[in-house]
């Protein structure tokens, strides 16, 4: 990896970077889509790849059930598979100790997980994975294990296998499995170095600690003595139901004490607003199935906050989504009435949507990176959430994250603040 920082905001913690991969070239901040199954539903690798997406992540858990490692292997890896040209970024399968934990048994040794198939273990030793519905043996999905597999799958940048836990958990499990991850660490690094694919794939840690400043102070410390073994570094164990409050000075006190010359990526982050306020918190990367899931509802994300094509009053709006947006959706002028007409019914709809979000994520990334350079990042912020929550009050927690960085979102502005997470969404006709 090759990460060269050509850009700061001088006022909040903002940068824009270059961060050079196997596959190309990535420009930082960025929002990776989320391809589970190696697809990104509904759309094409050459549609994607069309759209400027040059990042985006696949599901280390779900590639080694299905199609598994025999097949990746004589595909050639994932990108081969299917057919993705750029970078790809796989989680470690981490995550699903929280997402299918009634299926799983955490131990010193690894991660022991059931089919949700066939309720059998699944995670096998790479040199025995075969099928998810083949003979089954119980060993634990180990760090080793993990790496090994992301190594077969080859991914440009792989993610240490973590104990994760929900962040409203608390307790001694949260001081546990943040010790853990940084014991499992030490464990990928050793695979990873031993593997002589360092040159080629890029290994990442991912800090823990829960919503414990103390714990993740802890975490950081250790993680950070690690720096020569990683390339860059994750802020895991979010964005699962915390006060926003509470998740922002969580981004914070990582993002300012990550080393400047590691990307810093925070994981399941999708809202617009969530995104801004990370790249002003020193953040680098993002993902989350977000924007692509609620396509599939019938929700589009616009500048001027999220529009439900499923309410009527959209029935015989003319216009596309946005005017001003480059994708093929609105360049080609799909009205919102002719959404509506189709949404959740035709998977036209499904695809259309789709392609609008994965483009309207990049624009608000890309507009980020040009206000940096442009030195101009506290207007874009303003601007941004003026128009985006002028109908609804800015997010209190919004406002607060900004000002710790320098950015008052409310000067020469009369739109209110509300208390709460300030997620604007249509649920009902009005």
């Amino acid at each position: 990896m090759q990460f060269q920082i050509i850009a700061k905001c001088p006022t909040t913690r903002a940068r824009v970077s270059r961060m050079t991969l196997a596959h190309g070239t990535t420009m930082l901040p960025t929002f990776m889509p989320v391809a589970t199954q190696a697809a990104i539903k509904g759309l094409t690798p050459q549609q994607m790849e069309s759209l400027g997406v040059t990042l985006m992540l696949n599901n280390t858990y779900h590639l080694n059930l299905r199609p598994g490692l025999k097949v990746l292997n004589a595909a050639g890896g994932a990108h081969k598979f299917q057919g993705w040209k750029k970078n790809l970024l796989t989680d470690s399968g981490g995550f699903q100790l929280v997402s299918l934990s009634k299926f799983t048994t955490i131990t010193e040794e690894g991660a022991l997980f059931s089919s949700p198939f066939t309720g059998e273990p699944t995670m096998l030793t790479v040199m025995h994975i075969s099928s998810p519905f083949a003979a089954q043996i119980n060993d634990p999905f180990q760090p080793e294990e993990s790496i090994s597999i992301q190594h077969t799958i080859g991914a440009d940048i792989i993610m240490q296998l973590d104990d994760v836990v929900s962040s409203l958990t608390t307790g001694p499990r949260v001081k546990e499995a943040m010790e853990r991850s940084v014991r499992w660490l030490d464990r990928c690094i050793i695979e990873h170095e031993n593997s002589g694919k360092k040159n080629e794939q890029n290994l990442f840690a991912i800090v823990q600690g829960g919503l414990d400043p103390a714990l993740r102070d802890q975490c950081l410390d250790e993680m950070i003595a690690r720096k020569d073994g990683v390339a860059g570094y994750a802020i895991g164990g979010l964005s699962g139901g915390e006060e926003k409050d509470v998740f922002w000075r969580v981004i914070k006190q990582c993002a300012d004490r990550l080393p400047e010359e590691r990307p810093r990526y925070s994981m399941g982050i999708g809202f617009a607003e969530d995104l801004l306020v990370c790249v002003a918190l020193g953040v680098d990367m993002a993902d989350c199935v977000f924007p692509t899931r609620t396509a599939r509802f019938g929700v589009a994300l616009t500048h001027d906050g999220p529009l439900n094509l499923k309410l009527s009053k959209h029935a015989t709006e003319l216009k596309p989504l946005d005017d001003s947006c480059p994708c093929p959706t609105c360049a080609g002028r799909t009205s919102r009435a002719m959404l509506h007409h189709i949404v959740t019914h035709e998977t036209a709809a499904a695809h259309a949507i789709t392609l609008h979000n994965i483009v309207f994520q990049a624009r608000v990334m890309g507009e980020a990176r040009e206000a940096i350079i442009g030195e101009r990042f506290p207007d874009y912020l303003r601007n941004f959430f003026a128009r985006y929550f002028r109908s609804s009050g800015y997010p209190e927690w919004c406002v607060n994250a900004l000002r710790s960085v320098g950015v008052d979102i409310t000067e020469d502005s009369d739109i209110p603040i509300i208390p709460g997470s300030g997620a604007k969404w249509e649920y009902a006709e009005k």
